[in-house]
C-alpha cells in the first residue's frame, strides 16, 4: 500500500508541493529540477515587482527564502526516517545586486551522507555547515548563504 507518508516523500509530489507553496508562488520561486536520489535541487526566481526591494533589485528575504529548506529536505530524504534534521543557523552575504533571474543548485555529496551516518552513530548531535551560492543567469555571484544543520539519529 502506498500511504500518505510515502506520497509526501515522492520527489514529483514534493516538487509540486513546494512549487505551489504560497510564499514561493508570491515571490516567483520555482523548483526546476529535483533529484532527491542524487541529493540535488535547482531553484530559480525571476525579478518581479512583488520580490523587488525599494531600490529595484531582489529583496534579500526572497533570496534567502529561495534556498532555505532544501539542504534539510535533501538530508531528510537521504538519511531516512531514523534521523532528525533541523536548521540550526544561517547567514547570507550579499555580493552584488540581483537584477534579473537568479538560481541556485543545492547539492549534498553522497560521501557527506556517509560521513553524517558515521558521526551520528553514537546518538550525539552532529552540526554540519554548508555553503550555498545564488547566481545570476550570467553566472555572476549574487549572494552566498551559509546554513548550519543539526542532525542526529532518533532515539
Amino acid at each position: 500500500m502506498f500511504g500518505l507518508g510515502k506520497i509526501k516523500k515522492h520527489p514529483l509530489f514534493l516538487k509540486l508541493l513546494i512549487n505551489s507553496y504560497a510564499p514561493y508562488l508570491g515571490a516567483g520561486v520555482r523548483v526546476t529540477d529535483m533529484d532527491m536520489e542524487a541529493g540535488r535541487v535547482r531553484v530559480e526566481m525571476p525579478l518581479t515587482r512583488v520580490n523587488r526591494n525599494y531600490v529595484g533589485v531582489h529583496f534579500g528575504g526572497s533570496l534567502y527564502a529561495m534556498v532555505d529548506p532544501f539542504l534539510m529536505l535533501i538530508l531528510l530524504h537521504q538519511l531516512g526516517d531514523d534521523y532528525v534534521v533541523w536548521d540550526k543557523a544561517a547567514s547570507i552575504d550579499f555580493i552584488t545586486a540581483g537584477r534579473g533571474r537568479v538560481h541556485s543548485v543545492i547539492q549534498i555529496d553522497p560521501a557527506e551522507v556517509v560521513l553524517i551516518r558515521q558521526l551520528a552513530a553514537s546518538g550525539q548531535p552532529v552540526y554540519r555547515t554548508y555553503p550555498v551560492e545564488i547566481l545570476a543567469d550570467d553566472g555572476k555571484l549574487v549572494a552566498k548563504v551559509e546554513k548550519v544543520l543539526y542532525i542526529r539519529k532518533k532515539r
